[in-house]
């Protein structure tokens, strides 16, 4: 074990801390990545799509596990992506969906307060979003649960499909997911329906129709952009609220305040506390001389905990502002699902606080913060208004 990691095995944010101060931009092995703790240097990285490739693995094209998507691409690949799926996350079209995310929030949650203890991801985190997604693709909330297990087979183990060789669970996962998908792509090219996915199908651009494996990738995009950030969030707000519960009874007094407590749970428990970039030549980042083709892990997390931006960054501080965190990253890979995502999160602040008097993480052994996309489980207590 490292002395970074020997700082804190159990508390990221320490070895964070420790990173900034004393190997802001390291490489633990010599075979292994770099790594980039300070928002500058991360703001740098992410700016810089030309020097710092988002087309992370090396493998042969056709041997590729993850199909072109914005997520791993460059541009034009991304660009033409990018411009086919954005309708979906344009604000309006989001805002448009308020009601429909009101009305199943307030479900939920008052489902939720009929018990002393829940799984909140399987009572909130994760259907609130699923939600969306279903009325989106046209999927049936019952196909939706496993979606959602697929979703966090294959997303919890990404590195492995990107660089190495996935485990025979992880590749059943991502084989089942595409066959659901082909199938209901072939469906809809036969009997269109009306929802985002028909209407992407049956799309004319200027080489043609969209091909099934362009239309895969919109539906994993709609996984992270649309599911897997809003489950982090919601998860990483009762965190705060079991950590401080002043937070909690502060909101609940002053709901104007859900918008700013949003953006610091964002930045004080990022749903994603990480990604990574390959560089397309060699170059320096915070005087470390980095080679061409090396993969650079940008500590998102990190970043938004600086104390060179952020005053008091160890501390909640629930109307922050400004808050430049970068939690749903930056440049032309910012987040499309981040206006969605802030929408669902309030939503679900502003229902769990009309219908709750307390909720609190449950005793017992807490996932630790940091998982991609937020923990999978998560026990909480709660007590009814």
């Amino acid at each position: 074990m490292s002395e970074a990691e020997a700082v804190a095995e159990e508390n990221p944010y320490e070895r964070y801390r420790y990173l900034r101060r004393e190997q802001p931009v390291f490489q633990e092995d010599p075979t292994g990545p770099w790594t980039v703790a300070r928002h500058a240097d991360v703001m740098l990285a992410l700016r810089d799509q030309n020097t710092f490739s988002s087309d992370v693995s090396l493998r042969p094209a056709e041997e590729k596990l993850i199909r072109p998507s914005m997520l791993f691409s460059d541009p034009p690949v991304h660009n033409r992506l990018r411009k086919l799926v954005s309708y979906a996350f344009k604000p309006g079209f989001v805002e448009n969906q308020r009601d429909l995310i009101t009305a199943r929030c307030e479900d939920l949650v008052i489902a939720m307060s009929q018990q002393k203890e829940v799984d909140l991801v399987d009572a909130l985190a994760a259907p609130l979003p699923v939600t969306v997604i279903a009325e989106m693709l046209g999927v049936a909330g019952g196909d939706m649960r496993q979606f959602k297990a697929w979703s966090d087979k294959i997303f919890s183990n990404i590195a492995d499909l990107l660089f190495a060789q996935p485990s025979a669970e992880v590749d059943k996962a991502r084989i089942e997911m595409d066959d659901y998908f082909l199938e209901r792509i072939a469906n809809l090219r036969r009997r269109p329906e009306d929802n985002l996915l028909s209407r992407l199908v049956e799309t004319e651009t200027d080489v043609g129709k969209l091909t099934d494996q362009e239309l895969l990738s919109f539906c994993g995009l709609l996984l992270i952009a649309g599911n897997e950030t809003t489950t982090g969030l919601i998860t990483a707000s009762v965190r705060v609220f079991d950590e401080m519960p002043e937070t909690f009874l502060q909101v609940k007094q002053r709901p104007e305040l859900i918008p700013t407590f949003v953006e610091e749970a964002l930045r004080y428990y990022s749903p994603f506390s990480a990604t990574i970039r390959r560089t397309t030549c060699a170059t320096e980042l915070g005087g470390q001389q980095i080679p061409q083709g090396a993969l650079v892990v940008l500590l998102i997390a990190s970043a938004n905990r600086d104390e060179s931006v952020f005053d008091r960054p160890d501390e909640f501080v629930i109307d922050r502002q400004p808050n430049p965190h970068v939690a749903f990253g930056f440049g032309i890979h910012n987040c499309l699902g981040a206006h969605l995502a802030r929408l669902e999160g309030q939503i679900a602040i502003a229902s769990m606080v009309k219908h709750l008097s307390a909720i609190r993480l449950a005793p017992g052994e807490v996932p630790a913060p940091g998982q991609l996309g937020g923990p999978s489980h998560l026990r909480v207590s709660i007590e009814k208004v």
